[in-house]
C-alpha cells in the first residue's frame, strides 16, 4: 500500500528525497508554533526564506475572519506562484503551518509533513525545469487549526482564488501508515476520478466508501473551505494511523514514520507533473463513480453500474442454485442448516467484542483518557479481536458443519453478501465496489457445481479479491474512528470469513484451528495488557486551569481528566468536588468535553481585562452595542458567551462577519458567541444588535496559556510520561467576568485611547464626526 524502500541517501536532485523532507520538517516542528506564539512567527519566516531560496517571489496576506464555528482569528498566509506558459487555471498546492494550540503540539505530522512535501516537491520540478502550461500556486495556509481560518481569508479575499481550477491538499490526523486520497466536490466526481486515475500515482490508496463516511463525520480540512465558499475542488491526501500523537506533544520528529512522508512524496511528483500540464476543467462532471484500489492500480465505474451488478449477481446467483438443485448437489435442508454457524458467528462475535470492549474499559480506565478513542496498544486488541472473531467462528462450523456440505452451506455467506450490497447500492453507492468479491465467491461457487470438484487452487486465487478489498477496512475501521467500533471489525472478519468458506470450510480440525486462534487471541491481550501502561513516548494526557470568578472573587483548580494522577492532584487533592457549576458557559471541545472535577485555589493578583462600551444606543426597537474588550496581560484566547434568548443581529467582531452569514440573524449554537483567538495582544471589539427589550447577559472568559511558566504560580513540571490533554483548553490562566454595560466611550483615533462620551455635548459629537 505504501513505500518501504527509503533510505538514508538523498538521492538525485530531481527526484523527491525523504531525507530532504524530513530536515524541512525538523526545522518546521522545533517547537510549538500555534497562531499568537513567537515560534508561529519564526516558522512563517523560515518558509517565506525557503521558498525565495527556490527563487519564487513570496507574498503574505493577512487578514481577520469569523468561522461558522465561531472562531475569530487574524491569519497570516504564505503565498508563492509559478507562471506557466498557457493562461489557464492554476493548480493549488495547499498545506497548513500551525500546529495545534493547548497541547505543545510541534506539529511535525499535522502539517509539517505536508509542508515539507510540497517545499521538496516544487525543488524537484524546478531543478526539473520540468514545461508546464498551467500556473502553480503555493499556499501555505494558517490558523487551519483553529476554524479553517487562513483557507477561509484566502478563497472570499484574495483574488487568486478565482483563477485556481484544481487543489491537491497534504494533511495527517496520525504520525504513520498509508496515506489516504479523499475527494472533495460539490459536484459528481467522475472527472476528479478520471483525472486521478490518468495522472498514476505509484501507490494510490483509496476508495469511494472512505469518502462516503467522511462525509458523514465532522471532520473537515482547508479543502472543505475551497468547495465550500470557492466551489473548487481537489484531492486531499492524509495518513491516519497512530492516531494516539494527533494534536499531542508526541507530534515531533521522532513520531513521524519516514514511509509515510514518502508516500506523501510518491503522491504529489507524478500529480504535480501531471496536473500542471492538463486542463483542470476536464475535473468537472455530473456523474458520480465508485472507484478503489488494489496495489499500483486504481480501478473505477460509474455509479449507474452498481445495482445492475447487484441484480446481475443475483440472478447468476439464483441460476447456479437451480443447478445445483437439478444435479442434486444442493439440499433445501443443508442450506438452511448453513444460516446457523454463519449466523451464530455473526451475533456472537458482534454482541461479545461490543460488550468486551465496554469491559476493558471498566478493567483499564485509563484508556478514557486519550480522547480519540485509539489506545496505545490499540492495534494488539484489533488483532486479539479478529483472532477471537476467527476461533469463534471455526467453532461454529466445527459444531454445525462438515467438510462434505461446505458448498450448501456456502449459500448463506453469499446470499447475506448480496443482501448487503443490495442495501449499500440504494443507501451508499460508493461502497459498491464490495459485489466484486462477492462474483469471484460466486465463480467459485459455479465452478464446483458444473464439475462437482473442489478446486484448491481456483478456491485460494479467486479468494484474493476478498482479502484485498474487505480486509483493510478491519483494521482502517478502528483507527479511524476509535476503538469503539471494534465489533464492526469483527463482524466484518466473519463476513470476510464467508466468502473464504471455500478455503476454510474445508478444513478437517475446524476445532483445532479454533483452539489455535483462540490461544492467540489470548495472547494478543497479553500483550495489550503488558502494553497498557504509560510510559515515555506514549504519555498520559492531563489537564490542569487556573480560573478565577471576577465577580464571585474566587479561583478554582480545574481538570477536564476522569482519572487523576500524581500531577492533577497535587492541585486538586485527593478529594476533589464535581465542577458542574464551571461547566455553565461550556468551552468548545471536539469531544465535548467538560469540567469533571474543581477544587478552591488560590487568589493571584492577575490584571484583569478592560471592558469598555463604544455604542450603546436604542434606535425604534433595537439596542446597538459596540464593545471593546483589551487585555492588561499576554493573552491568547477570548470565548464569549449570551444568554441563548439573547437575539443577535448584524453582529460583527474585528469588523468581519461570518462566512456563512446570509440574513442580519447571527446563528451560534448553545451559548458560545465566539472564541478569539489573539494575536498581538490585539483587542476584541464586537458590533451587535439586540432587541431592546433583551436584557444584556453576556460572560467573558480571558486565557492565557502559561500556567506553568506564569512567575504568579509554582505548577511543577510534568513528569516525562505525561503530557497535555489535547482538543480542550489547557494549561490555561482565566479569568471569567459578566460583561456589564458602562459608561460609553469614544474611541478617538480607533487605537485604543478612549474619551468619555458626555451627553449633550456638541464638542464631543463633532469629533466623533471627524473620526468617521
Amino acid at each position: 500500500m505504501m513505500p518501504h524502500w527509503t533510505s538514508n541517501k538523498e538521492g538525485s536532485l530531481s527526484e523527491f528525497s525523504t531525507n530532504r523532507a524530513l530536515k524541512q520538517v525538523e526545522a518546521i516542528s522545533k517547537q510549538p508554533h500555534y497562531v499568537g506564539s513567537k515560534e508561529h512567527e519564526v516558522v512563517a519566516n523560515y518558509l517565506i526564506k525557503e521558498l525565495n531560496k527556490l527563487g519564487l517571489q513570496t507574498s503574505v496576506q493577512q487578514g481577520y475572519t469569523l468561522s461558522d464555528w465561531g472562531t475569530l482569528v487574524q491569519s497570516k498566509n504564505i503565498l508563492a506562484r509559478i507562471k506557466g506558459t498557457a493562461n489557464s487555471k492554476a493548480l493549488l498546492l495547499l498545506s497548513h503551518y500551525d500546529s495545534a494550540p493547548h497541547s505543545y503540539s510541534k506539529g511535525a505530522s499535522d502539517a509539517g509533513s505536508g509542508v515539507a512535501t510540497i517545499l521538496e516537491s516544487v525543488r524537484a520540478f524546478l531543478y526539473s525545469k520540468t514545461p508546464h502550461k498551467n500556473d502553480i500556486i503555493i499556499l501555505f495556509s494558517d490558523a487551519e487549526e483553529l476554524g479553517l481560518n487562513g483557507a477561509a481569508l484566502f478563497v472570499t479575499k484574495h483574488h487568486w482564488a478565482k483563477e485556481i481550477g484544481l487543489v491537491l491538499n497534504f494533511e495527517a490526523r496520525g504520525s504513520s501508515g498509508p496515506s489516504y486520497m479523499l475527494m472533495e466536490t460539490n459536484e459528481a466526481n467522475a472527472g476528479l476520478v478520471k483525472e486521478f486515475a490518468a495522472a498514476h500515482a505509484t501507490f494510490p490508496v483509496s476508495n469511494s466508501l472512505m469518502y462516503s463516511i467522511y462525509k458523514m463525520l465532522p471532520n473537515d480540512t482547508d479543502l472543505t473551505v475551497f468547495r465550500e465558499q470557492g466551489n473548487i475542488q481537489g484531492y486531499n491526501f492524509a495518513f491516519i494511523d497512530d492516531h494516539f500523537n494527533y494534536h499531542t506533544a508526541q507530534d515531533d520528529i521522532s513520531h513521524l514514520n519516514k514511509n509515510t512522508l514518502a508516500h506523501q512524496g510518491s503522491y504529489l511528483m507524478p500529480l504535480l507533473n501531471y496536473f500542471s500540464n492538463t486542463d483542470l476543467r476536464t475535473t468537472q462532471a455530473s456523474e458520480d463513480y465508485v472507484y478503489f484500489t488494489i496495489p499500483f492500480t486504481f480501478i473505477s465505474y460509474p455509479f449507474s453500474w452498481v445495482l445492475p451488478m447487484v441484480i446481475i449477481a443475483l440472478a447468476f446467483f439464483i441460476f447456479i442454485l437451480f443447478l445445483g438443485r437439478a444435479k442434486r448437489i444442493l439440499s433445501f435442508r443443508e442450506i438452511a442448516k448453513g444460516f446457523i454457524p454463519f449466523l451464530g458467528s455473526l451475533i456472537s462475535t458482534g454482541v461479545i467484542t461490543f460488550f468486551g470492549w465496554k469491559a476493558l474499559l471498566i478493567v483499564y480506565p485509563q484508556y478514557n483518557d486519550l480522547l480519540n478513542g485509539f489506545t496505545y496498544n490499540g492495534h494488539a486488541y484489533i488483532a486479539a479481536f479478529v483472532f477471537l472473531a476467527l476461533a469463534i467462528t471455526l467453532a461454529f462450523y466445527h459444531y454445525f458443519s462438515a467438510k462434505k456440505v461446505t458448498k450448501n452451506h456456502y449459500v448463506a455467506p453469499l446470499f447475506i453478501w448480496i443482501v448487503i450490497n443490495g442495501t449499500l447500492a440504494f443507501v451508499l453507492k460508493g461502497a459498491g465496489f464490495l459485489i466484486i468479491p462477492v462474483y469471484f465467491g460466486l465463480f467459485i461457487f459455479a465452478a464446483f457445481i458444473t464439475t462437482q470438484k473442489r478446486r484448491k487452487i481456483l478456491s485460494l486465487v479467486f479468494s484474493i479479491p476478498a482479502l484485498i478489498l474487505i480486509a483493510p477496512f478491519i483494521q482502517m475501521f478502528p483507527i479511524g474512528l476509535g476503538l469503539k467500533v471494534l465489533f464492526g471489525s469483527a463482524i466484518l472478519t466473519v463476513l470476510t470469513f464467508g466468502l473464504l468458506l471455500p478455503v476454510f470450510g474445508a478444513f478437517a480440525k475446524k476445532g483445532i484451528w479454533s483452539i489455535v486462534f483462540f490461544i492467540l487471541a489470548i495472547g494478543f491481550f497479553a500483550k495489550a495488557h503488558f502494553e497498557s501502561g504509560y510510559e515515555y513516548g506514549k504519555a498520559k494526557s492531563n489537564s490542569l486551569l487556573y480560573v478565577y470568578n471576577v465577580d464571585t472573587d474566587k479561583a478554582h483548580w480545574v481538570t477536564y481528566d476522569t482519572n487523576l494522577d500524581s500531577w492533577t492532584k497535587r492541585y486538586l487533592g485527593e478529594d476533589p468536588k464535581s465542577a458542574t457549576a464551571l461547566n455553565e458557559t461550556p468551552l468548545f471541545s471536539k469531544y465535548n468535553s467538560g469540567f469533571t472535577y474543581a477544587a478552591e485555589g488560590p487568589k493571584k493578583d492577575i490584571l484583569k481585562p478592560s471592558i469598555t462600551f463604544l455604542e450603546d444606543r436604542v434606535a425604534g426597537n433595537q439596542r446597538y452595542l459596540k464593545i471593546k474588550i483589551s487585555p492588561n496581560r499576554n493573552v491568547n484566547r477570548y470565548d464569549i458567551f449570551a444568554n441563548e434568548k439573547m437575539t443577535i443581529h448584524n453582529f460583527k467582531a474585528n469588523g468581519v462577519t461570518t462566512l456563512g452569514q446570509k440574513n442580519s440573524l447571527y446563528q451560534r449554537k448553545g451559548k458560545k458567541i465566539l472564541s478569539y483567538y489573539v494575536v498581538g495582544n490585539a483587542p476584541l471589539e464586537m458590533q451587535f444588535s439586540v432587541n431592546s427589550s433583551t436584557i444584556l447577559d453576556m460572560d467573558l472568559m480571558e486565557s492565557s496559556f502559561d500556567l506553568l511558566t506564569n512567575p504568579l504560580f509554582e505548577i511543577t513540571k510534568r513528569e516525562n510520561w505525561m503530557m497535555p490533554t489535547p482538543f480542550v483548553l489547557n494549561d490555561a490562566v482565566v479569568i471569567k467576568q459578566k460583561i456589564k454595560p458602562g459608561p460609553v466611550v469614544l474611541d478617538i483615533l480607533g487605537n485604543g485611547m478612549t474619551k468619555p462620551l458626555v451627553k449633550n455635548s456638541p464638542t464631543v459629537v463633532k469629533d466623533s464626526i471627524k473620526v468617521q
